[in-house]
């Protein structure tokens, strides 16, 4: 079993791993694994299920005929064995919102379509916190950097780019926490 240091911001128990690590995506060697690879959706919160419910309609043309199949017959998100509400898979695989583009890299619909202007919402704060992972608990809540094999790629190269994960999620954790907490979060960077 691996132990990190935590620090505290707000009620967030934060990984140092956040400030210590380097990450930045490398579609060009891992492919989006990540949308494809896997025995789970990406993980939703509730006030995500109804946005998918009013998107899917717009962003349907833009989806993979085994994915809108997918989405038709499970619903636009499941929940797992364990309660867990996650997004919708294809043959227990591929999540269904998944796209390829021209040069095979797996992309996701959702974001897809909010960069067309589709839609206003970016994609699950999960996917776009990644490979950050968030835990809800009564009282406080957990940011833990999440290690994935698959993932090796985005490591080199955001040590070569000197990026550490908490930068590179810049955006994902303001969406998630807002920009007070990711100045304090930036603050204990800086200290370290």
């Amino acid at each position: 079993m691996y132990f990190c240091n935590m620090i505290q911001i707000g009620k967030a128990i934060v990984s140092e791993e956040l400030l210590d690590s380097q990450f930045v995506c490398n579609l060009s060697k891992c492919k989006g694994a990540c949308c494809i690879d896997g025995d789970a959706g990406a993980p939703l919160n509730k006030e995500e299920l109804d946005i998918l419910e009013e998107i899917y309609p717009k962003i349907k043309h833009l989806l993979l005929p085994k994915g809108i199949d997918a989405i038709e017959n499970q619903g636009k998100y499941t929940i797992s064995d364990k309660g867990e509400i996650e997004t919708t898979l294809i043959d227990k695989k591929d999540c269904a919102y998944v796209i390829f583009d021209k040069k095979n890299i797996a992309k996701c619909g959702i974001e897809e379509a909010y960069n067309q202007g589709i839609i206003n919402w970016k994609k699950p704060v999960s996917c776009h916190l990644y490979p950050i992972r968030v835990l809800e608990f009564s009282t406080f809540t957990t940011v833990n950097y999440h290690h994935w094999d698959i993932c090796n790629p985005a490591c080199d190269l955001g040590k070569e780019l000197k990026v550490p994960v908490y930068k590179f999620v810049k955006e994902a954790l303001i969406r998630k926490f807002g920009e007070t907490w990711y100045a304090e979060l930036e603050n204990a960077a800086i200290k370290k």
